[in-house]
């Protein structure tokens, strides 16, 4: 089997031609990454949390990261904190129950000085195909993203009923 040494060469060969086609594509065609600047707009990513009955949602861009904390749903009210690492300018959410639609921009309001702890009561979500949006402002930088409201309802296996 190993004696056509055109077929042995072409074995040890494949694979590192391979690898350094996968890591010059990636060199070639990736973005570079780069401080946030000045007067810019970045998204936000929304974390995996963000999808299931957690009661958190992370969001995150680079080195700007914030977080999500639903406190208390009723059946007409929700309460969410925000929590980031960078103090923020100004922040701006709105509910709204399709991704397409238009919603009123709501302001957070900062717990402290830091700036870095925001809450806001809101009416609850309709369903959970409700829509979150957020805008930030931090460093004269804007930041914005959306997510679906499935993470304002904390639940766990324990707190199921049969």
């Amino acid at each position: 089997m190993f004696k056509n040494k055109h077929l042995v060469v072409a074995m040890l060969v494949a694979p590192i031609l391979s690898i350094v086609a996968y890591l010059g594509t990636d060199m070639a065609l990736s973005e570079k990454p780069h401080a946030a600047k000045k007067g810019e707009a970045y998204k936000l990513l929304s974390k995996s949390n963000c999808r299931y009955t957690s009661g958190l949602c992370d969001m995150e861009n680079g080195e700007f990261k914030i977080q999500f904390r639903s406190e208390s749903v009723t059946d007409t009210q929700l309460f969410l904190s925000l929590s980031s690492k960078l103090p923020l300018q100004g922040i701006k959410l709105s509910l709204v129950d399709d991704q397409d639609a238009a919603g009123t921009p709501v302001n957070m309001q900062p717990l402290d000085d830091s700036e870095l702890n925001w809450n806001v009561e809101l009416p609850a979500p309709a369903s959970d195909e409700s829509w979150l949006r957020v805008a930030i402002q931090s460093n004269d930088t804007l930041y914005y993203g959306d997510t679906q409201t499935v993470f304002v309802n904390y639940e766990t296996l324990l707190n199921q009923s049969e």
